[in-house]
């Protein structure tokens, strides 16, 4: 699912949520394989998080997916994983490929995940600070 957004860095933001340990893990995994330093992150509990979601027109208070904010776009759940793939090195790479199956077929395996990511692998009280690989990598209030 795609619609109109214009962060104001116009650089891509990946939205996450920072109280979620599996998130955070994402977060870390694509620091550690050299996503694009244009790339910015935001947790959906703080305060630029929750001005991008409402300026992309979703809920600022009950939002619990990854968001991929660029070129104007927003994609959520299983569409923003694979767009964001596409930018990592090879042979991470590959897998934004599947961002051409069916969202049914990819947002079910997602939502399947996503429901049960607290109980399977926990989450922080409050949002969890990760150490960026470069200043200003991540979006504070």
């Amino acid at each position: 699912m795609s619609s109109s957004v214009q962060p104001e860095s116009g650089q891509p933001i990946i939205l996450y949520d920072g109280q979620c340990k599996l998130c955070n893990a994402w977060v870390i995994f694509l620091l550690r394989h050299r996503l694009p330093r244009d790339y910015h992150f935001a947790a959906i509990q703080s305060e630029r998080g929750k001005q991008l979601l409402q300026r992309a027109g979703l809920p600022h208070d009950n939002i619990r997916t990854i968001v991929l904010l660029r070129d104007g776009q927003h994609w959520l759940r299983a569409q923003a994983i694979c767009r964001i793939m596409q930018s990592l090195p090879w042979p991470w790479r590959v897998c934004g490929v599947l961002r051409y199956l069916p969202d049914g077929l990819t947002n079910l395996i997602y939502n399947l995940i996503a429901r049960n990511r607290y109980r399977l692998f926990g989450r922080y009280d409050q949002v969890h600070a990760i150490e960026a690989d470069y200043p200003g990598r991540f979006l504070t209030d």
